[in-house]
């Protein structure tokens, strides 16, 4: 809210008109009131969300202009330093007096005065990089009317050259611009300068919203600062800063405060609401003739990013009452000492996501105390503890961590990638970045350890790495080897000696070792037995001919089809066909059905094809469980009665033509498959609409319903956690690829994570209208919320013609070839 009488504004000097030049305004277009066309420009959507506003990064030509300002700050210093040896001289220094004629810009910017008289149009001011030593004067001449008092750091202060005129539109020349298109100042950017003081008249700009003054020399603020209560983003980092006025912790708007690598060592949020004796008092602002400032009444309650790193900040002088609203803290690199009460305070905040204390200097003891003394849940929402190169030990955090989230996953494995919902990110020690398809490798690679380990007659320990043997009886206090080393002692290292083990224990399990138990079958090979060479054992059982080895192979197989007819002849309530091991694996959550393709004429005969599912339909060996597989290509009624339905992420159904159906439950709720985040439906042979067959579950043998609906709604609507999806060699065409149906799939939505991957590839687009749509919602550089699709495979299409507005979308895989 501003001060200025309206007197005073009627005697504001009116600058000099512009002359027009075709060169780039700095102000960023996003912060542009109107565009070449009179026209308003079309702000952002407001979409709700919890996290902070996102930082604006530096464009290209503000890096530049930083670079080259830094490189003629040194210059001038080292110019002043040899001048300075020559201060004996009297003539050596020549005197400078006048107005200073400030040089042409480099980079075709706007000098000083023009960019403070233009940003009387727009409400923005960008000064950064200019080497200024102070904020101009002829930023309050030309936007309030008042000429600030001089600073006592700058008491000769340069002036600024006149602007150059331009004329009107209509003939003539004009100053200012027209009362209905001036605006008051809502962003002010001077970072990266010389300033070390700042002008208590800056509280006068009470429509002020974004305040940047990172990168000076700032050693203090006025107590007027204190009244610029429309802040919503205020970065004072990377200054000399060692407190901040205390009236700043009343700002009813200031959403994002950024006050590190300065000298403070204290944060006293409460300040202004404790008077001298304790007792808490109302914060007010303005006298009797004075103008009302409305501040808050609780410390800053919209601030959700506080950055207070790098700075000399004790946990001990932390207020108590932390702004409840805040989203992200960093407090890295602060000596913060004995932390457990102020976790304590920051367990209670309900929106806290990402906690980072890098290096500091904290321990266990922070962390050992009950943080779930009170009824309320401690840290609902957190994501992100950074506790990197600390002394906090790894079992401690942990431990702790499911003290406050017992039904939380923890990850220690730090990635490029934000964590899964329901995952809490735990950093400690050094800190070791990796991709995602890193650690889903070693997840698979112990995965398979795990299985060998359970074939072979080994146990898998606690520890993920270290396999302990049954047979050695080993505890917590012996020393646990790992799985190559058990492999080595073994003669398992190679293929060789993997084939004599396993036929050592079939051997044993068929009674040829004689005494030997069946139990001592799976028992290690020791050096003391005799172990027979790969041929030896080939040579006993006829398998040195290829006809032999054919031979074992059918027998095995029969063997292992009747004693599995047996098996399932003689158990009272077999286990459901869809989950046994052939389709469904347990440790990665994945289930492929068996394709329903005829197989080739070179295997078998056609005539003898059933159109039952097979697995085996292009080795000629079906398999018992096949037929009980049902028939549509996505059964998914049959699959979400099964017991893995809530926890199944990878579903692979390709080449299932024999009936080109879907199958539903007649009632379910909002997700089908709530955590499936793979679909693979390549080969269905599926077209825009899909038939559906609803299926209910009271009265047996009723019929089906059945209906005609469109494919893709329905797979966005079944699978809210979709991540990647396959529709590959297909019939789809475009006509069901709308810029609706495609948001509905692609975006972000609060019931929906969002696709990454799209594959089309072999089906009948003609056109890309709807992806020409979502391109469009770029257009202005603008950002789409939700977006996370950054793969896009339309190959082997009939596409003609590739839209240029295609070329805005953020994709970092876009295949195209194989079309027309």
């Amino acid at each position: 809210m501003s001060r200025i009488p309206q007197t005073a504004r009627a005697k504001t000097p009116t600058p000099t008109p512009l002359k027009s030049r075709a060169v780039p305004s700095p102000v960023p277009a996003r912060a542009r009131t109107k565009s070449a066309t009179g026209r308003s420009t079309p702000s952002k959507s407001a979409v709700k969300d919890d996290s902070p506003p996102a930082v604006p990064t530096l464009s290209v030509k503000e890096a530049i202009a930083l670079k080259r300002a830094e490189a003629k700050k040194a210059q001038e210093r080292a110019l002043n330093a040899s001048l300075n040896d020559l201060s004996s001289l009297e003539d050596a220094i020549p005197s400078i007096s006048g107005a200073v004629v400030e040089e042409e810009d480099a980079l075709g910017r706007w000098s000083v005065r023009e960019t403070i008289e233009r940003g009387r149009s727009s409400g923005v001011v960008n000064l950064t990089a200019r080497s200024l030593p102070c904020i101009p004067s002829a930023l309050f001449e030309i936007h309030l009317g008042i000429t600030p008092d001089p600073l006592k750091s700058v008491p000769n202060e340069p002036k600024l050259p006149p602007s150059d005129t331009a004329p009107a539109r209509h003939g003539g020349k004009r100053d200012n611009p027209v009362w209905f298109e001036a605006r008051d100042l809502t962003t002010l950017k001077v970072w990266s300068n010389d300033i070390a003081e700042i002008q208590h008249e800056i509280s006068m700009f009470g429509s002020l919203k974004v305040l940047d003054l990172r990168k000076n020399q700032i050693t203090s603020l006025p107590k007027t600062f204190g009244d610029l209560t429309r802040l919503t983003t205020l970065d004072l980092s990377h200054n000399s800063l060692t407190s901040l006025p205390s009236n700043i912790f009343t700002f009813p708007e200031l959403s994002v405060l950024n006050i590190s690598h300065n000298h403070f060592t204290s944060l006293p949020c409460n300040a202004p609401f404790v008077s001298s004796s304790g007792k808490k008092q109302n914060s007010s602002s303005g006298g009797f003739f004075g103008p009302v400032i409305a501040r808050s009444s609780i410390p800053l309650p919209k601030l959700v990013s506080l950055d207070a790193s790098h700075n000399k900040i004790a946990a001990e002088a932390i207020d108590p009452e932390i702004p409840t609203a805040l989203v992200k803290i960093n407090l890295s690199f602060n000596p913060l000492g004995n932390s457990a009460a102020f976790m304590k305070n920051l367990s209670r905040l309900p929106n806290l996501q990402e906690l980072r204390m890098e290096q500091a200097d904290i321990g266990d003891e922070s962390f050992l105390e009950d943080i779930n003394s009170s009824s309320k849940p401690s840290f609902p929402r957190l994501r992100i503890l950074d506790l990197g190169e600390t002394r906090v030990t790894t079992d401690t955090i942990k431990a702790a961590v499911q003290n406050f989230q017992p039904q939380r996953e923890i990850s220690l494995d730090l990635t490029t990638e934000n964590p899964p919902e329901g995952v809490i990110l735990v950093l400690v020690g050094k800190k070791v970045v990796r991709e995602a398809w890193e650690i889903e490798a070693e997840r698979k690679a112990k995965a398979r350890a795990a299985k060998f380990a359970q074939e072979e007659g080994i146990e898998w320990g606690n520890s993920p790495r270290r396999p302990v043997n049954k047979s050695s009886g080993s505890s917590s206090g012996v020393v646990e080897k790992e799985a190559w080393e058990i492999e080595a002692e073994q003669g398992l290292l190679t293929e060789g000696g993997k084939r004599r083990a396993k036929a050592q224990a079939a051997a044993a399990a068929a009674g040829t070792s004689g005494s030997t138990s069946a139990s001592t079958a799976k028992r290690p090979v020791s050096k003391a037995e005799i172990v027979k060479e790969a041929w030896e054992i080939e040579a006993e059982q006829g398998l040195l001919t290829e006809g032999g080895r054919r031979r074992a192979r059918a027998a095995a197989l029969a063997a292992e089809a009747k004693e599995k007819e047996k098996a399932a002849l003689s158990t009272s309530s077999p286990a459901p066909s869809l989950a046994n091991s052939q389709y469904y694996t347990r440790a990665t959550n994945a289930l492929a059905l068996p394709a329903s393709t005829p197989p080739s004429k070179a295997i078998s005969h056609g005539r003898a094809f059933s159109f039952n599912p097979s697995s085996s339909a292009f080795t000629g060996s079906p398999s018992p469980n096949d037929f009980a597989v049902p028939l549509p290509s996505a059964p998914l009624a049959e699959i979400a009665a099964q017991p893995f339905a809530l926890t199944l992420r990878v579903l692979t159904l390709n080449n299932r033509r024999a009936d080109r159906s879907f199958t539903l439950p007649a009632s379910y709720g909002s997700a089908l498959l709530p955590n499936l985040e793979e679909l693979d439906l390549e080969g269905c042979n599926f077209a825009d609409n899909v038939s559906v067959a609803r299926i209910h579950s009271s009265p047996e043998g009723s019929s089906p319903n059945r209906s005609s609906e469109p494919l893709v709604p329905l797979l966005a609507s079944l699978f809210p956690s979709l991540r990647i999806l396959n529709l590959s060699y297909n019939t789809l065409t475009s006509a069901c690829l709308t810029t609706d149906t495609l948001s509905a799939l692609i975006l972000e939505a609060p019931h929906r994570k969002g696709l990454k991957q799209l594959i089309l590839r072999g089906n009948k687009l003609t056109e890309l209208d709807g992806f020409q749509g979502l391109a469009e919602m770029f257009k202005g550089n603008r950002d789409v919320p939700g977006w996370k699709l950054d793969e896009l495979d339309l190959r082997d299409n009939d596409i003609g013609r590739l839209p240029a507005e295609l070329g805005m979308l953020p994709l970092d895989v876009f295949l195209v070839d194989g079309n027309a």
